[in-house]
């Protein structure tokens, strides 16, 4: 299993973002989890500081919550291969359609194990942020999504339709329980998860 860090977005990883983002533009695929820097990159330096401004509960933008938004990037090449994005808490919408973390994979890195590998080292940064129980969104038909959230031990509470009628699964996870024990994924592969975080 390769080894992924979480970093801070900043201007020295400008051209690695935009690259990663029109990789997924290139594949016509989602994005997710990137705190609006699909919609934000052609002018990276305004999306940097908005994401450091709704990071912190006194100057998150109204109507949003504070959020930390991370590149995950795989150690031995330094490339940019996902990003999170942990809501600190929940508000209707997000407790309705979102949850508290969103994140993707970037095309050609899929089905190597990252998206759950990521989804643990999150859930370490909410307990951290004292988070104990983490709610977690997917589309029923991204089947890709819902591995990763069962590898990581979460459980479905039901499935409901979105605002634009898709059915969507929405699963929670113990986050202390989910750290103790591991993933799913992890347990398998007999993985020491502490020197992944």
């Amino acid at each position: 299993m390769e080894k992924l860090v979480f970093e801070k977005p900043s201007l020295k990883r400008k051209k690695d973002a935009i690259e990663f983002i029109k990789e997924f533009l290139d594949y016509k695929s989602n994005i997710n989890g990137t705190g609006g820097l699909d919609k934000g990159y052609l002018n990276y330096k305004y999306w940097l500081n908005r994401v450091i401004k709704n990071s912190k509960e006194d100057t998150v933008e109204k109507g949003k919550v504070p959020a930390s938004t991370y590149f995950v990037v795989r150690h031995s090449d330094n490339k940019i291969v996902g990003m999170v994005n942990i809501r600190h808490r929940l508000n209707d919408y997000l407790l309705q359609y979102s949850g508290h973390i969103g994140d993707c994979v970037r095309p050609t890195e899929r089905r190597k194990g990252f998206a759950t590998q990521m989804l643990y080292m999150s859930l370490v940064e909410c307990k951290d942020l004292g988070i104990e129980k983490v709610l977690l969104i997917c589309d029923k038909t991204n089947m890709g999504s819902s591995k990763q959230i069962i590898n990581n031990l979460g459980q479905l509470e039901n499935e409901v339709k979105d605002e634009k009628g898709r059915t969507i699964q929405r699963y929670w996870i113990d986050v202390e329980n989910t750290i103790r024990k591991g993933t799913v994924h992890q347990q398998n592969k007999k993985v020491d998860v502490n020197k992944y975080i």
